[in-house]
Formats: structure tokens, sequence, C-alpha cells
């Protein structure tokens, strides 16, 4: 069965973009069709100053809300990256591997570097380095899919370099993986900068609808939505960014085509009435189902043990079998003897 991997950044409240990039597709297909993996990276967060207490505060919520909005845990496998020590271990390997060039090559890290200097803070080295973690949580679980949005392409790129040069250097251990994107609304741009990604980062703002806002808030944010002096709706995210950001978003939330929708209104203000109230609709069952699960925290900190067990149980037998490849001795086991998982690498899959 094809295996998929994806996770989610606690640094932000989750978003619109996040829902209609990412979440829902892996609700709606991703956990039906593969042995599908979902894990809040939380060690990403790490890489920029933040407060600790924020940290887990929104890597429990990014939980809780992945599971509200259609996750299955008979379906899939939802953890936390940090409960799974195979992501640490394979970086450093990876990092053995991969060069300073392709880091600061990254564009990530460049905008990020260049915005902590701007601040005058100090860049972590971790911000740097990052993308090897990134490439350590696909490749320790022999993934074959990794569902992004067009920001994320980059790193996925990195990884199937890192994977490719592995297996050329040091025997085949890695399955390279491929990127896969929903075709629209694969990144749902900010409302009042619309060619800017609408990014949980960003603290606030008009610009951003969270998963958890309240339908007037969420109704108030899109009317206010930047559009341009033009007075006729049509589809041209060039010349017109933020007219194609609402009819992306109305075609993502309605399972129409932009370019279709475009024809039907005449005025800005009967768009952005149709697209507030199908926002509306389209978070309620999962602002509904949030609301649940708060109400039973116990559940969802079982799914996150269980979860990581089995995220454990799949990973370590890549990362033994990486260890070995590179050069490192194998650990001795209590009987005395090297433990051996190298005979089920590939059991689990």
């Amino acid at each position: 069965m094809t295996r998929v991997f994806s996770g989610i950044k606690p640094t932000g409240h989750l978003t619109l973009g996040n829902y209609l990039g990412a979440m829902r597709r892996w609700a709606a297909v991703d956990q039906h069709r593969a042995d599908a993996l979902f894990c809040i990276v939380d060690l990403h967060a790490l890489t920029v100053d933040h407060d600790p207490a924020r940290v887990r505060r929104l890597s429990r919520q990014a939980a809780t809300l992945l599971l509200a909005s259609g996750l299955d845990p008979e379906l899939c496998t939802v953890f936390v990256q940090s409960h799974v020590d195979e992501h640490t271990r394979l970086s450093y390997v990876l990092e053995c591997v991969a060069t300073d060039g392709e880091m600061r090559r990254m564009i990530q890290y460049k905008e990020k570097a260049a915005r902590e200097r701007e601040r005058g803070g100090s860049v972590r080295l971790s911000l740097l380095t990052y993308p090897v973690l990134m490439a350590a949580d696909i490749l320790a679980y022999g993934t074959d899919e990794v569902p992004v949005g067009d920001d994320q392409t980059q790193h996925v790129e990195l990884t199937r370099d890192l994977a490719v040069r592995f297996n050329q250097r040091y025997g085949h251990t890695f399955v390279v993986p491929r990127a896969t994107r929903p075709q629209v609304a694969a990144r749902v741009m900010n409302l009042q900068e619309p060619t800017s990604k609408m990014g949980k980062s960003d603290d606030a703002g008009p610009g951003i609808v969270y998963l958890l806002d309240e339908p007037d808030v969420v109704r108030k944010k899109i009317m206010r939505a930047v559009t341009d002096s033009g007075r006729d709706v049509v589809y041209d995210p060039e010349a017109r960014p933020g007219l194609a950001n609402l009819l992306e978003i109305l075609a993502a939330c309605t399972g129409g085509n932009p370019s279709g929708l475009s024809g039907v209104y005449e005025s800005y203000g009967a768009l952005k009435r149709d697209t507030a109230e199908a926002v509306v609709e389209v978070l309620r069952p999962v602002q509904e189902r949030h609301r649940e699960l708060c109400a039973d925290p116990g559940y969802v900190e079982g799914v996150l043990r269980d979860g990581a067990e089995r995220a454990r149980a799949l990973a370590r037998p890549t990362v033994d079998a990486a260890y070995r490849a590179i050069g490192l001795l194998p650990a001795v086991s209590d009987s005395g003897s090297p433990s051996d998982t190298g005979a089920v690498l590939n059991a689990a899959r």
C-alpha cells in the first residue's frame, strides 16, 4: 500500500489555508487510500524565538483540530514528532549527507533569516538545518507521497536528493518520495495581502481566517478582503490576485471551478457574501467536533500515545538500517548480541 506522510507545525493557530490546502484532503482522500501518517512537527517550531508554553498549547490544539477535521485514528496515524526519537536520530545522519550550500539555498531559510536579522536578532543554527530534519521526518517511514502546498515543494525535492545520494553512497536504504498537490486552493492567500500566503505564523490580522474564528468574524474578514479597482468579476491570478483568491476559496468550499464561478457574479459584494457563507459552512462541522474533543482531552492524549507507538515501530527499522549503512556499530541487546532489525525493515509496509 502507498505510504503518505505529512506534518503541520504548531507555530500559530491553524488557518483556512491549512484546512483547504491540506487537512481536508488528508481526511477525505489520503487516509482512505493509503497507509497515512500525520504529524504535529513540534521540533520545527523551535527554530525561532518562541514561548514554550505556547508551543505546547498550540501542539495540543493542532492535534485536536486534525482529529476534528476528520482524521480517524482507526484509518491513519496521528502523533507528535518529538514523541518519536527516530526523527532526530535520522536527522543527524542525513546532515552528514547534506551540504552547507544546499541548506543556504533554501528559500524559506533566506526569508526567515532575513526577517530575524531585520529585527536585530540572531539566526539559530536549527533554522538552517531544519530542512534536513524535515527530510528525516519523511524518509524514516518509507514514505511514497508527501501532500504539500507550493511553498513546501523545495523541501520535498531536497528530501529526494538526500535519499538518492544516501542510497548511491551507502546502499539502498530509503524510498525516494514524491510531492503531491491538490488541484484547487493549494495555496490560500492572505485576504489583505493577496500576494502572500495565509500563514498561521502571522499572529493576528484581518487577512487571516482561523479555523476557530466565530462565524461573524469570518464574515467580517472576507467582506473586507482586498480585491482591486476594477468592477467586473474575472479570474486572473496574475493581474487580479485578490479577486482570484476569493474565487479559489469559494471554489474549494463548493466544489466549483474558479474560472466558471467568475461568470456567475456581477459584483464584488455578491462574491464576497457567498464566499463568506461558504467558508462559515465549511468550518461549522470542524468547530463543532473541536468543541466535543476539547471536552474529552483523555481521548486526544490516547490517540497521540498510540500514534507515537505505531510511528516508532514503523520508523525504527529504517533508521537502524541507515545507521548500519553509514558505518555505525549496531547497538548490543540485553542478550549480549547485536540487535538486528534489518530483516524487518519493510515488515510494517
